[in-house]
């Protein structure tokens, strides 16, 4: 119950010490609506909170958080699409032109897939399922890096996982439609919650560059 109340205490101390604008702001943006100028893809991971990490403020950002930020590819069978859903209201509902996806270091989705077995002898049903969406790049990795050590292979991998969602993304028909016509543009960023350091893919050359 210590976190519960941890938490309570934080939502007593967030009213008592809201700016005096901000109720004014609130509800503009209630009667307005959200504009987000960013759809931002972000792993569910505790330690890594993109609207304190970019000091955004309310309405900036539209979250889609997952296991290992990961974008599945374009499907319309099956039932549930949760991730599909909300790049499809981001884009279609709230016109955003902008969309990041934001992997990081020392992601527990990533360890999972590299490590399979720990997952299965945790009686996780979903969680390698849903991380198999990376398995071409980790055997991408694998043969391209054969001597790396483990940390190496998940720091490729985790990388890699922004890559797989940026392709992902493009195979969905809208997204493309408005890649071309210009009005929506796509990131890969990546951070390393060690350093705080923030890296963002170069398409030009093929790498991720440290942001200064």
């Amino acid at each position: 119950m210590e976190t519960i109340e941890h938490m309570l205490n934080g939502y007593r101390a967030f009213r008592e010490n809201m700016p005096d604008d901000h109720q004014e702001r609130l509800h503009a943006m209630v009667e307005a609506g959200q504009h987000p100028k960013a759809a931002v893809i972000a792993c569910s991971d505790s330690r890594v909170d993109p609207a304190l990490v970019f000091r955004a403020e309310p309405g900036d950002i539209f979250m889609i958080r997952n296991v290992a930020n990961l974008v599945p590819p374009m499907e319309e069978e099956g039932t549930f699409h949760g991730t599909s859903a909300s790049l499809e209201f981001a884009v279609l509902g709230l016109d955003v032109p902008n969309i990041i996806v934001l992997g990081h270091a020392h992601c527990g989705g990533i360890h999972a897939m590299i490590r399979g077995e720990e997952a299965e002898q945790k009686g996780c049903k979903f969680v390698q399922g849903w991380v198999s969406i990376l398995s071409s790049a980790h055997r991408r990795v694998l043969a391209t890096m054969p001597d790396a050590t483990i940390e190496e292979t998940q720091r490729a991998c985790e990388r890699n996982a922004v890559l797989v969602s940026l392709e992902n993304l493009t195979t969905f028909p809208w997204i493309r439609e408005r890649m071309a016509a210009k009005t929506l543009k796509l990131h890969g960023w990546f951070f390393d919650i060690e350093t705080a350091q923030l890296e963002i893919y170069n398409s030009k050359v093929g790498h991720f560059e440290t942001v200064e």
